[in-house]
């Protein structure tokens, strides 16, 4: 899941991404079975902050080797951007044509700077319709991303549990691997049981996960 210079169509990508109340529900389920995977918060790999700012959400993914992407879930809708830090910033080039809905994600320093110029490589959005237009999907900038398209990959796989069991055991190693329906039960967001944190990681406990539980608004039962 390295960036490379062959980026794949973005247009592809959006075209298989949920809808954004079921992309929001999945970027929680991956960030709480990071979190099963993973105790230590700098480790992970995808995260989710359920109050990120007033009404907003966000979720995120650092590689640990200069590439993210960050996704805000707000009343605007869903704004994404993403970085391949070997590939070209091209925020110049995409940025501007992100609506004004999205201006304040556009220029959050925290999604990465360089000399006050934001870093992006790729870009997308989903408006809610809430300003009276009618719902377009998901959206991108006329201009080409220059890389990080595949960044984004397992958000928009036909088989999330599959693939993020491909992912996990390559990137985690873990010593025993994470029970495939243990997974389908976290990706569902159906309430945690010592027995199904056991069958992902037998090292962790459910007390143990009480503040990532709040944190990522996991559904409790």
């Amino acid at each position: 899941m390295h960036a490379t210079h062959e980026t794949p169509d973005l247009r592809g990508l959006l075209a298989r991404l949920p809808a954004p109340a079921s992309l929001r529900d999945r970027c929680r389920g991956i960030a709480m079975l990071e979190a099963i995977l993973g105790p230590v918060w700098g480790d992970r790999y995808y995260s989710f902050d359920s109050a990120w700012g007033d009404g907003q959400q966000m979720a995120s993914m650092r590689d640990g080797e200069g590439d993210d992407w960050f996704m805000v879930f707000s009343d605007a809708g869903v704004y994404a951007r993403g970085l391949d830090h070997t590939a070209p910033n091209a925020a110049p080039q995409l940025l501007p044509e992100v609506p004004s809905a999205f201006r304040a994600h556009v220029e959050e320093p925290a999604f990465g700077e360089e000399g006050g110029v934001p870093l992006a490589t790729v870009c997308f959005w989903h408006g809610s319709g809430a300003d009276g237009r009618a719902d377009e999907g998901w959206q991108a900038p006329s201009a080409a991303p220059t890389g990080g398209v595949e960044l984004f990959a397992l958000l928009a796989a036909a088989d999330p549990a599959r693939a993020y069991l491909e992912w996990a055991e390559e990137y985690y190693e873990p010593e025993h691997a994470p029970d495939p329906a243990a997974v389908a039960h976290v990706l569902a967001l159906r309430p945690l049981t010592a027995a199904v944190v056991a069958a992902i990681d037998p090292d962790v406990d459910l007390d143990d996960l009480a503040e990532d539980i709040a944190g990522i608004g996991y559904p409790t039962a």
